[in-house]
Order: structure tokens, then sequence, then C-alpha cells
């Protein structure tokens, strides 16, 4: 079966694509279709309240981060089962990457064949939503708009004015949805409470979207504008690590650590890697699990709010972005935890952080102790740091040789001094070196996607076995 697919766009940020997507994914499968959720970018967040919305993970799409040519097996691989992918854009329809507009919503509706909803924010506006909607619709002509959804309309008689603005285009009005205040999910710093923190409230907030989007939403006119996927490969976790084994390419290695022997409660082919999760680190992509998996991991779930140990034979870590410093008093209090990720990293076992798990390594976040694997500490600022990096790795470590090339996003408010350690991370053009590779850790602000970049996550499983090339350290 060939999913069927159609994405979720808007003029711009906060026209109420989220409200949309979630309640048209969880309205679809009220009503017995499967539904496969996406987002376009690079979001944490978002795809939370779609996995609760679908009952199966939200995962994201950005041609960016993973490169366009995956764009589509990505798709076809999330949407495996499913009769339906949704897929929710990203800032405006047309906005990217600053410098060239890469990785925007068009683009990935582009790279899946699939028609664009258009989520509007009708406030203060009435005929002029005709030229709104003519000018996104002959802006790109590859760009197909096959309708539009109305959000916060104030009136019966606001609704007739702008369905006749929008019949002036030709475009079909596929729902109007009225304002509702009671829809308003907590934000933070960094935009919405993630699901797994705001627990049965964002279990009721998607409830809310869903009873909206079937009483206002055509449903039916909605699920027919989706267009097959294009039929061709899917994305093949297997075969992505099969290629980058390196195991019989010939080369010398040494051994960089001294094995899981010799950790806690470890074997001696021990390749059990842990996972932070739980509401402090929510920030993570699924497909990273799955190349952990296919490169030979058994991969473990550890929540650092509740575990006060590693899992037995713990070979490597993953410590992903999240909200660490909402939950820093809890983090700090878990002394067993800390003491046990810190003995496991000065041991030499390969510690992936980003973002978060940097600042969970610290010595300390806001003077709260963290794990002191590294000799820095952390602090929330009140400046954003956003945007796409083009960075080059400084120093060899457990995930890339120096010299590798990645394309990398971060989004945080917070420092970490000193910036850099004595082997700094990754640099890019305009920026001072950043991170740390600190024995067998890499630990910086930047994210990754793990599916751009698969050779990275089977090096790093090989070095959980102890098994990576060496000549005086990573290289």
């Amino acid at each position: 079966m060939t999913a069927r697919a159609l994405v979720v766009g808007a003029p711009a940020s906060g026209s109420g694509k989220t409200t949309v997507a979630t309640g048209l994914t969880a309205a679809l499968r009220r009503r017995g279709t499967v539904v496969a959720p996406f987002k376009v970018g690079p979001d944490y967040v978002d795809p939370g309240y779609h996995t609760l919305a679908a009952g199966r993970p939200g995962r994201n799409l950005d041609p960016v981060l993973v490169g366009a040519d995956r764009i589509l097996p990505l798709a076809r691989h999330g949407a495996a089962g499913a009769e339906i992918a949704v897929v929710e854009g990203v800032m405006g329809l047309f906005d990217g990457r600053l410098a060239d507009g890469a990785g925007s919503t068009a683009q990935v509706a582009g790279l899946l064949g699939a028609p664009v909803v258009l989520v509007v924010d009708v406030r203060g506006q009435s005929r002029s939503l005709a030229a709104l909607l003519h000018g996104f619709r002959s802006f790109d002509p590859d760009v197909v708009i096959g309708g539009v959804v109305l959000n916060r309309v104030g009136s019966p008689r606001h609704e007739d004015v702008l369905r006749a603005a929008a019949d002036e285009v030709g475009l079909p009005v596929l729902g109007a949805l009225p304002r509702r205040d009671e829809l308003a999910v907590p934000s933070r710093h960094l935009g919405l409470v993630t699901a797994a923190e705001h627990g049965a409230a964002a279990h009721a907030a998607v409830d809310a979207m869903a009873e909206l989007v079937a009483e206002h939403v055509d449903l039916d006119a909605v699920a027919g504008l989706a267009a097959p996927l294009p039929i061709g490969p899917s994305w093949d976790p297997a075969a992505e690590v099969s290629g980058v084994d390196g195991r019989h390419d010939g080369r010398d290695r040494q051994t960089r650590w001294v094995g899981a022997a010799n950790s806690p409660g470890g074997g001696e082919n021990s390749r059990v890697v842990g996972v932070f999760g739980g509401a402090a680190f929510t920030f993570g992509y699924a497909e990273h699990v799955e190349l952990l998996a296919a490169a030979g991991a058994e991969v473990v779930t550890v929540d650092p709010l509740r575990d006060e140990g590693l899992p037995d034979g713990t070979a490597a870590l993953v410590v992903p972005g999240g909200f660490p410093e909402e939950h820093a008093a809890a983090l700090s209090a878990n002394a067993p935890l800390r003491a046990a990720v810190r003995a496991l990293a000065d041991n030499g076992a390969p510690v992936h952080a980003e973002c978060a798990g940097l600042l969970y390594l610290c010595d300390a976040l806001d003077g709260s102790p963290m794990c002191g694997v590294l000799p820095a500490d952390a602090a929330m600022t009140p400046r954003l740091t956003l945007g796409y990096r083009d960075a080059v790795a400084l120093s060899g470590s457990p995930l890339f040789a120096a010299g590798a090339r990645v394309s990398g996003h971060e989004f945080h408010r917070c420092t970490v001094i000193p910036r850099a350690g004595v082997a700094p991370a990754w640099g890019w053009r305009g920026g001072e070196p950043e991170g740390w590779v600190h024995g067998g850790v890499h630990a910086s602000f930047l994210h990754t996607h793990p599916a751009g970049h698969p050779d990275a996550v089977a090096r790093f499983v090989r070095g959980a076995g102890g098994d990576v090339r060496l000549a005086g350290g990573y290289r």
C-alpha cells in the first residue's frame, strides 16, 4: 500500500499549523484511518503532539540536515503501513534557511509531490484574503495549493465574506475554525511545552484539537486532496549503516578504551547504548534509535528523573536535547546517576551529548551540580541562538573524523563557559570554535540528524564495542 500525503502550510508562523495538523491527524485516526505524522524542519516539540495524535512516531523531514535526496525515502519509511501522511510545515510556506530558502515547507511539498493545505489566520482581514491567496498560489507554480483552512474566524458573517474572497481566486475553503482560547498549549522560551512534560494536559489538548477540526473541517475533502507518494525505495537503517561499518577496510585499528568488560556491569562484547529520555530529554529523532539498533546496539532508555543508575552493561551513552533547566533540581538530586555517567565517561566510553546533554555533562547548570564530566559551567541566558550551521569537525571523536563536514542546527538560550574545550568539537564560518571532544565524549550545542550521517552512528556503535580505529586518539 502506497500512502498518500498532504502538507499543512501557512503564510507565517503562528497561523495555526500545529492545531490543524495535529487535529486533522487525530480526527482521521478516530475515523479508523492510519495516519503517519511528519514535521518539516528540525523542530522536536511538535512531533511529540503528532505522536499522541497518530499513535505512531512523529518524524521530521529536513532537507538541510539530511539532504534533499533522503526526504522521499524517509517519508516512505515513516509512512509504511499508513494510509495517509500529514506533514506539518515550518514557519511560512516559502521560509527556510535564510541564505537560500532551503528546508522550506514548499521545498518538502515539492519533493513529496504533495498538495498544500494553507492555514490562514484571518483575524483583521476580509476580502484582502483573496490577494493573499492569489500571491501564495502564483508565487511558485511547482507548489500546488489544494485549499485553505480559515483559522480564528470571528463570526458567521466574517466566514461568509472570507469564503467569497477565496472563491474569487478559485481556492476551496476546506474548513473554518472559530477563535478558541482553550486550545492554547503552554509555551516557554523555546516554544511549546513538550508533550512528555505536559502529561495529561497534552492528551487533553490533542483531544480538543481533534474535536475542533472534526467539527469545522471537511475531513473527506482534505483527505481527498492527498496525493500518493511517488513509488521508489524506502529509507532503510540497516542499509544505511551496512556500507559504513569499516571493519573490513584493511586499515589498522587500536582500542580507544578498555571496553565494557571493565565498566560497571559490562561484558566483553557488550554494546548496550543508553539513550536518555523522559521529560528532561525529549529532543530526539526516531531514526536515531533505528540506526543505533541497525548498527548492532541494544538501545535502552534512561530516564534521569527516575533511574538511579545506567543499564547493566552500558557501553555508550546518548544524551540528547531537551529542557534540563526546567528539571535542574531533580537532575542534580539524582547523584547516583550523575556519578555513574561520570564513571562511564572517565572510563573512555563513547558519549554523544547535544545541547541539553552538553549542559548535563558540565560541572553545574545555573549553580546546580551536574555530572562534572566537562570542566565547564552552564547557565541560562535571555539571548536566543538560532540557525543552521555548516560545520566542520575540528577534532576526531567517537562520531566524526577530524575534518568531517556536517549541516547542523542550533536552538538554545544558554551558554557554557568556556565555550569549547582544548579539543573543540566544531567550527564554522563567523563563529568561534564550539563544543568539546573530551576523552570519548563528543558534546556541543549543535544538533545533527543521524539520518544525514549514518556513518557517525556506525562509528559510535563500533566504539561502544571497543572497535574504533585510532592512532594515539580519535582521528
